[in-house]
């Protein structure tokens, strides 16, 4: 039994249960901390699942991951250049050169160095006078070169787990000879209530963002405003967490909390995080299932609010640091409640934009969000802040 369940059979539910009256506008809503460990809670990771290293990128690694041999395994040319032994030619220069009886031989970047030589050494440290080879400029001993193991050593760690798989640590995995990579990557649905349109346009936005942070896929299925037909789309979802997208309100066209109550458990409805006061979670068939409100801006800050933190425990990953800029400008906020501000990243700092109600058209400058926890009225000006991606 998930804790979800174990909540609501022992009274603990902060919104809706079967038999209950909704909730209403005006009630108290659920902490963003809380409301974080109420739904992450009980929350087992994916299994696991190996994939070629290029696919795995965004990912989450689902073991440690070790270099199987010294890269490179001899020494190798690091640079184009004239394999040389650092002994012959070493205190070279324009004025005392060192003859040589013949050239010595040219290298590639990347090519293993020949018997006898150590060091490479760029073209112009040769001259040819009267026919003959002359070192003008001499370099450190293995100067050009990569010693064996100068790149990864046997069982160094290349990707720990609870990572997730960027670029750069695909290129290590790639270099060290791992084809493959064991995984966890949840698979979402994202399903967007109401008329055609505005909601299901919110959902592949938010389907980008999930399968760029990592999760396996993010389907997009449109469900009219009619709670049986959502309840039985949330039963049928063949994912590890749903994303109902719109109806979160108290209109009366706003039926994702009853399609919730309906199908499964409603846990939470309405979280003190602004702009998405209206968000929920509960679950179905023991499946997570995260509402979103349908305004783009509000959408987006229960994203990353909750349906971050939610792929994070599904994908069994380590928290990710945050990195610190300046503000531009002060960023205002209410005593009581959290609240995502989207920023706009410029070169000596962040440039807050703004939060509820964002138009589309400062919504299109925004680059990253600040979360201001619910005991601060907001961050002065110059206040070096730290940021989450989208």
């Amino acid at each position: 039994m998930s804790r979800l369940s174990r909540d609501l059979i022992a009274g603990r539910v902060w919104t809706i249960a079967a038999g209950m009256t909704p909730r209403t506008a005006s009630a108290a809503l659920l902490p963003l901390d809380e409301a974080r460990v109420r739904l992450t809670a009980g929350i087992v990771p994916v299994a696991t699942r190996k994939v070629p290293v290029w696919e795995a990128v965004g990912a989450v690694c689902a073991e440690d991951v070790l270099a199987q041999a010294d890269l490179p395994g001899m020494r190798v040319a690091a640079r184009d250049g004239y394999a040389v032994d650092f002994i012959r030619m070493a205190g070279a220069s324009p004025y005392a050169p060192v003859l040589l009886a013949q050239e010595p031989a040219w290298i590639e970047a990347g090519e293993p160095l020949p018997p006898g030589a150590d060091t490479v050494l760029p073209p112009e440290a040769l001259e040819a006078v009267s026919g003959r080879s002359q070192i003008v400029a001499d370099a450190p001993e293995g100067d050009g070169t990569r010693a064996p193991g100068g790149e990864l050593r046997r069982g160094a760690l290349v990707v720990r787990a609870g990572r997730r798989i960027t670029e750069l640590s695909a290129l290590a995995l790639a270099a060290a000879g791992h084809g493959d990579v064991v995984v966890r990557a949840p698979r979402i649905a994202l399903l967007a209530t109401g008329p055609e349109g505005p909601a299901r346009a919110v959902s592949h936005m938010l389907a980008k963002i999930l399968t760029r942070a990592g999760a396996a896929s993010a389907d997009v299925a449109s469900v009219p405003d009619d709670s049986a037909t959502i309840g039985e789309a949330l039963s049928s979802a063949a994912a590890d967490a749903v994303f109902m997208v719109g109806g979160t309100g108290f209109g009366r066209t706003d039926l994702s909390a009853a399609a919730l109550t309906r199908a499964g458990t409603l846990a939470a409805h309405g979280i003190a995080l602004r702009p998405c006061e209206t968000a929920g979670f509960g679950e179905v068939g023991g499946r997570p299932v995260l509402m979103l409100p349908g305004r783009p801006e509000a959408a987006l800050a229960a994203c990353l609010g909750l349906g971050r933190p939610l792929l994070d425990a599904l994908s069994g990953a380590e928290p990710a640091p945050l990195s610190r800029a300046p503000l531009l400008r002060k960023i205002s906020s209410v005593i009581g409640l959290s609240e995502i501000v989207f920023v706009r990243r410029v070169s000596d700092g962040l440039e807050p934009l703004g939060s509820a109600e964002l138009p589309l058209h400062r919504l299109l400058q925004v680059d990253e969000a600040v979360l201001v926890p619910p005991d601060r009225e907001g961050y002065p000006e110059g206040m070096p802040v730290s940021w989450m991606p989208l």
